[in-house]
């Protein structure tokens, strides 16, 4: 079995302090993996999480860090790398969400939007692909807004995250000679604290009737990352109760 694969190699999460986040690096820890993830604006939460972790008998490094900021990304990389040492999962969750009608959209929102959702992805890879061990694993976390946007207001959330997904194609030919897998989540209605305002209007229009857990996405997430997934690459993953079906 190759090292980047074991339960045992190391992980790193953008965006890892709450939500589908945290969800991941609880399922992460739970296999035997060291885990650091950054925060920006909630340090309790990080600061629980990575108690749990412990509590838990698994290891747990919480990196503050906005990845709208180049900078802050790669000195999170290289924080993570002198704790855990080089790992062999990169998880890349963190992302925002602001809607507005495409005529009345805030210039400055626009700029934030495309910091963090796809500067923010391009640096995570650019800057922790050098030291992901080979055969490694990288997810980013995108959104079934990919494919189809299904709601007013969304214009610009969902051209991020179809950046999002073809970045992950184009990126799977780069890191394929190293038998690195990049593959990208796309979660529909999942229940977060950034999609709180929208379930009343989304959950009615649900196929299976129900909202997502963020747990659900963290097992999609841990077989991307487990041997079981080895053979895919460049794919995007909708899972979404039926949203986009």
């Amino acid at each position: 079995m190759n090292a980047a694969i074991s339960p045992s190699a190391p992980a790193l999460i953008f965006g890892g302090a709450r939500g589908m986040g945290a969800a991941i690096v609880r399922r992460l820890a739970a296999e035997g993996r060291p885990v650091a993830f950054t925060y920006v604006s909630a340090p309790e939460r990080a600061a629980t999480l990575v108690q749990a972790v412990e509590t838990g008998g698994g290891a747990g490094l919480a990196i503050r860090a906005d990845s709208a900021d180049p900078e802050d990304v790669r000195l999170a990389v290289e924080t993570a790398i002198e704790r855990f040492g080089k790992p062999g999962v990169l998880v890349i969750n963190a992302g925002i969400l602001m809607s507005g009608a495409i005529d009345q959209f805030a210039m400055d929102d626009f700029d934030r939007m495309l910091a963090v959702n796809v500067r923010g992805v391009f640096a995570a890879i650019r800057y922790s692909a050098p030291h992901l061990l080979d055969g490694g694993r990288i997810v980013t976390i995108g959104s079934n807004t990919a494919d189809r946007i299904g709601s007013p207001a969304s214009s610009v959330y969902a051209m991020t995250k179809a950046a999002v997904a073809q970045l992950v194609r184009g990126a799977a030919l780069d890191l394929a000679p190293r038998q690195i897998t990049i593959n990208n989540v796309q979660p529909g209605p999942v229940e977060t604290d950034m999609t709180a305002d929208l379930m009343a209007y989304i959950a009615p229009k649900l196929p299976l009737g129900r909202i997502g857990k963020p747990e659900e996405i963290a097992d999609l997430v841990a077989w991307l990352t487990s041997p079981a997934a080895g053979y895919m690459t460049g794919a995007s993953l909708t899972i979404d109760g039926g949203w986009t079906a």
